[in-house]
Parts: C-alpha cells; sequence; structure tokens
C-alpha cells in the first residue's frame, strides 16, 4: 500500500513538472509549490508516515498510559475514600474511647467510694465490738475488784475479830471458851460493819 501511495505521489509530481514544462500558465497552487519548492510526493510520503507514527503512538503508547492513568486515578480516588472512612472510623473510636474512659473513671469513682463506705462501715462495727469488749471486761474487771474487795473486807473483819479476841484475852488475862469468843467475834462484826 505504501509503494502505491508512492507511486502514486510520483505519478503527480511528474503531471505537475510537465504542465509547467510546457508552458501551461500555472495555477495557484501550483505556483505556491513550485515557489516553495514543495514536491507531493514527500508531503504525501511525510503525512502518511505521521498517520501511521501517530496511530502507533496512539495504539501502543498514548492508550496504555491513558489506561494506566485512569487507573491510578481511581486508586487515588479508593484511597482517599478509605482515608476518609479510616478518619471517620478513627473518630468514631476516639469518641468510644472517650466514652470507655468517662465511664470506667465513673465506675472507678463508685467503687472507690463503695470502699470508703465499706471501710467506714468496718471501722464503726470495730470500733462497737471494741466499745463493747472493753465494756466486758471493764464489768469483769468491776466485777473482779468487787468480789475481791469482799474477799478482803471478809479477811479483814475475820482477823479483827482474831485480834479482838486475843488483846480480849490479854486484857482479861483468861481463856475464852469457844462460845465466848464466837459471841466477841459476832459483836466486832456488827460493830465493823454498822449494823
Amino acid at each position: 500500500m505504501l509503494s502505491t501511495l508512492l507511486l502514486f505521489a510520483q505519478a503527480t509530481g511528474h503531471v505537475t513538472e510537465a504542465a509547467a514544462a510546457h508552458g501551461e500558465a500555472a495555477t495557484g497552487i501550483t505556483k505556491i509549490t513550485q515557489d516553495f519548492g514543495i514536491s507531493w510526493p514527500f508531503i504525501l510520503a511525510q503525512v502518511l508516515n505521521f498517520s501511521v507514527v501517530a496511530f502507533i503512538l496512539w495504539k501502543f503508547a498514548f492508550k496504555p498510559v491513558l489506561a494506566t492513568l485512569d487507573e491510578r486515578q481511581h486508586k487515588i480516588a479508593s484511597g482517599l475514600q478509605y482515608a476518609d472512612e479510616m478518619k471517620a472510623k478513627l473518630e468514631t473510636a476516639q469518641q468510644e474511647s472517650a466514652a470507655s474512659a468517662k465511664r470506667a473513671q465513673l465506675e472507678s469513682t463508685r467503687i472507690i467510694e463503695e470502699a470508703r463506705k465499706a471501710a467506714k462501715e468496718f471501722l464503726d462495727k470495730q470500733t462497737q465490738e471494741s466499745a463493747v469488749k472493753a465494756n466486758d471486761i471493764i464489768a469483769k474487771a468491776q466485777q473482779a475488784i468487787d468480789l475481791e474487795k469482799k474477799k478482803m473486807l471478809a479477811e479483814a473483819r475475820t482477823e479483827i475479830a482474831r485480834l479482838v479476841v486475843v488483846t480480849t484475852q490479854r486484857v482479861l488475862a483468861k481463856e475464852l471458851s469457844d462460845a465466848d469468843r464466837s459471841r466477841y467475834n459476832d459483836a466486832a462484826t456488827r460493830e465493823l460493819t454498822g449494823a
């Protein structure tokens, strides 16, 4: 096909040269082509070459490049959409985290208050139990003191009665019988007790 076009261009060029050689009046286009030295076969060959190169570039260079650009544009758009989605998820996660931290803080405050209340109740209970135990110990000690006092008073009465009898024996210089001794002891005891 290329050779056919070149032959056609050469033939056209020979016809133009022949017409000019025969002295015919050159038309406007012919005159311009002659003045500027334009050769129709070369122009047609250049147009044909340009068309072939443009087609090859379009088919094997521009089309893949444009497809790659479209694909890259699509990837960028999907990447931006993914980034927006992640940003929204991050904001949601941050809000949930803040809410969770607030709930945890409220829960910890509640637990601390409950622990303080339980500790205060335990302390009050222990204090009451200690007071009851102390009162029991004091009451028992008081009872022991009272018993010891009664025991000491009884021992003191007995000792005083014995001393009264011994003193009376010495004063009277005679031995007392058991009945007299008992009578003196009873009298001394009555005087000591104030009856």
